[in-house]
């Protein structure tokens, strides 16, 4: 079940629901542990696969083109820049502040409508339980239980 709770932009001055990650990441062992649970492949060599697949994805992006994995979506660079009003001023190396990587996830349209599915996120099957405005956001990277910097997002 995952969890929301209630936040307040002090900006633009509403209230809003906003996810929260409860305890730790479920790390890659888990992960390959599950894997192997469910198919014949075993947990050490989906812990092999796994731990291939980023410097493999790397290659692929730093190639110019986007990774598809099936069933789970998109990856692809994309930059984080600021403009220049003229063209005279345009500097590649000094406009670009970082590169980040963007996933979209895998959308499958549904028999007879109009409307999309997407990868990991089947809402029908999902329960949110609100959570109290006291509890701490386990973001990872935070040592202090905050979300840290809100303009930085963990997923690139």
């Amino acid at each position: 079940m995952p969890f929301w709770k209630k936040m307040f932009n002090k900006k633009q001055e509403v209230y809003y629901p906003r996810a929260v990650v409860q305890g730790k990441p479920v790390e890659t062992e888990t992960i390959a542990k599950d894997l192997a649970k469910i198919s014949t492949v075993s947990n050490s060599d989906v812990q092999a696969v796994l731990g291939d697949i980023a410097g493999v994805m790397h290659t692929r992006m730093a190639q110019g083109k986007s990774v598809h994995i099936k069933g789970l979506g998109y990856f692809r660079y994309v930059l984080d820049t600021t403009g220049v009003k003229s063209l005279n001023d345009f500097d590649f190396q000094k406009q670009v502040k970082a590169v980040r990587v963007e996933f979209i996830p895998e959308r499958e349209k549904l028999s007879g409508s109009k409307t999309y599915t997407r990868a990991l996120v089947d809402s029908d099957e999902l329960e949110w339980i609100e959570l109290s405005p006291d509890t701490k956001d386990t973001t990872p990277g935070s040592e202090d239980g905050t979300d840290g910097d809100l303009n930085e997002t963990p997923l690139g």
